[in-house]
């Protein structure tokens, strides 16, 4: 007996107490008679699906799965999630606010721009208004305006005291390292009353400019940051960071390290002492000159070792740590070389302009302008003897000057009151040197991710809540760059950086994996190393789709990209998801 099998096909079955049936089905011709066989029994599946198949056993066509949905929009998102999640694994939404709250949101939006797209908050707003990324989604905060980001800035501001009290709960304690360093920016504008002129750090001597100072823990993590005017010298911002550390921080005993500029024997004397406040800081050169001089300092000290602890009746009850670093040494001579070099091609300019045959430069005033310009650019008056006349000018090099100050290159001295037994000579000179995470994060700050400057508020308010904003960034940059280290230049294994350097005076070592990924650019696992800035822009490409199916109706859903195994592995690292 022959048999033909016909297409498979979907049968619905009534069942008078329940649900159909949904049967896929296969006939078969015997003979006279069509015999059904059940293949599969479809009943658990939904309505569509079913219906789907229905069709496809038909023959007929469906829609191809890329005409079946529309991405109406793609948003850079992986930058953000790994930003703002790390903002929340730190608590730090909690610790701006207890509460959740429009205000709050705002405020950590533009904390996370200041990381990822530093701008003005003109820009932050149209950003927000018409999203360049998946922040405003994931925060909720869409049609934020301008004038809502001022008024969550006036908010903040009004924190400022509770928020730096909670970070110094975190991470400080009584007896801890607390470093403390002074820098300026320069100003838009001019009806600020903190914009003044200053000493400006920016080489920006036309702009008007603010002073702020801050209090880091000694790892280099932010705890307080205060805005000062900018005509104001380093050392008189001494006493506010004192009145935080006792008054608002409540700490009776820590031990303050700052730079020579900063810690000066007058604030030693009248700050520090009545608080009997444990510090670090360093000698001015003409300080070590005086004990060269006194033959309190020995430089033949230094022909076996880079380190030596002296005292001085100058300095009662206080420790004098010298070093010399030979590289140290060296540099400052090519410097000083390259500066007296710069300085005599100009001064020769001078020297040819008064001897010229036509309109030769006359008179002691003029030529003793044009000398006190160049003088005054290189700051080598010290080291040249000059000789101006009505009708000529001339120049030597001041040989004594210059072998004087030759002799003391390479040398600087800690001074401190903190007893040997509580920080050895090598630590306290390692702990005098740790300010250097405080110029880390001012070189963060200012021109390599926060970019604080240039400032465009007006209001003395808003200019004090732009610089906590970037406190707070910093704050969770300093936590991202820890995590990220196996994927950043920047080394990952201190530890074995430290033990592979000789002594505390010599120069900093980087370690083995370091190296490595100096070398080859590549993690040991095979990944691309990147800058902090280079890894975040990586990051962005994970972007988050806004689609819609082509159905009538049909409500929009969002679909992300699947991460690299570069994403991955920062995700990993942070300890967040990409999806938050």
């Amino acid at each position: 007996m022959l048999c033909y099998s016909d297409p498979m096909y979907i049968d619905v079955i009534p069942n008078r107490n329940s649900p159909p049936a949904v049967l896929l089905r296969e006939a078969r011709r015997e003979g006279d008679k069509i015999r059904k066989l059940t293949l599969a029994n479809l009943s658990h599946w939904p309505a569509p699906k079913v219906e789907a198949l229905r069709r496809v056993l038909r023959g007929e066509t469906l829609v191809a799965p890329a005409e079946a949905f529309t991405i109406e929009r793609s948003l850079p998102h992986g930058h953000v999630a790994a930003t703002l999640g790390t903002l929340r694994s730190l608590g730090l939404e909690q610790l701006i606010a207890t509460k959740p709250s429009r205000q709050r949101d705002l405020v950590v939006a533009m904390i996370v721009v200041r990381l990822l797209e530093p701008r003005s908050k003109l820009a932050t707003a149209r950003g927000l208004l018409e999203p360049t990324s998946s922040l405003s989604d994931l925060l909720g905060i869409e049609g934020a305006d301008e004038e809502e980001l001022y008024a969550a800035m006036d908010w903040l501001l009004e924190r400022q005291v509770a928020i730096e009290a909670k970070l110094a709960k975190r991470h400080l304690a009584e007896a801890s390292l607390v470093l403390c360093d002074v820098t300026s920016t320069y100003f838009e504008g001019h009806s600020c009353p903190l914009a003044r002129f200053g000493h400006s750090r920016d080489g920006r001597r036309d702009r008007l400019q603010i002073v702020f100072g801050l209090l880091t823990d000694g790892e280099g993590r932010p705890v307080a940051v205060e805005v000062f005017a900018g005509n104001t010298a380093d050392p008189m911002t001494l006493a506010a960071q004192l009145g935080k550390l006792r008054q608002r921080f409540g700490l009776e005993q820590v031990v303050l390290v700052g730079d020579r500029g900063l810690l000066t024997a007058a604030r030693i004397r009248e700050d520090l002492a009545p608080l009997g406040l444990e510090w670090i800081t360093a000698l001015r050169a003409p300080a070590i000159r005086q004990l060269v001089e006194q033959g309190t300092l020995q430089l033949s000290l230094f022909d076996q070792q880079d380190l030596a602890e002296i005292r001085s009746l100058d300095y009662p009850e206080e420790r004098l740590i010298v070093c010399r670093n030979p590289l140290l040494a060296a540099e400052r001579a090519r410097k000083r070389e390259a500066l007296l070099a710069a300085t005599e091609r100009e001064l020769d300019k001078i020297v040819a302009a008064t001897q010229r045959a036509r309109q030769p430069l006359r008179g002691k005033d003029r030529i003793g302008l044009r000398v006190g310009r160049v003088i005054e650019r290189f700051k080598m008056r010290k080291h040249f003897c000059l000789q101006i006349e009505d009708g000529s000018f001339r120049y030597e090099r001041h040989a004594a000057a210059i072998a004087e100050e030759s002799a003391l290159d390479g040398l600087y001295a800690i001074r401190t009151n903190v007893s040997a037994e509580q920080l050895p000579a090598e630590q306290a000179v390692g702990t005098y040197k740790s300010l250097s995470r405080v110029e880390r994060a001012f070189r963060s700050f200012k021109s390599v991710d926060l970019k604080v400057r240039p400032i465009y508020h007006h209001l003395e308010g808003r200019v004090r809540a732009h610089v906590l904003l970037c406190l707070l960034a910093y704050y969770v940059e300093w936590h991202m760059r820890q995590r990220l280290a196996p994927l950043l230049y920047d080394d990952e294994d201190p530890a074995a950086a430290q033990a592979q350097r000789r002594s505390v005076v010599a120069p900093a070592q980087r370690s083995a994996k370091a190296l490595h990924k100096a070398a080859t650019g590549r993690t040991e696992q095979g990944l691309v190393v990147h800058s902090f800035q280079g890894l975040l822009d990586q990051l962005a490409t994970l972007c988050q789709n806004q689609v819609r199916p082509n159905l009538p109706e049909a409500l929009t859903f969002h679909q992300y990209t699947e991460p690299t195994p570069l994403q991955q592995k920062a995700f990993e690292l942070l300890g967040v998801k990409s999806r938050l």
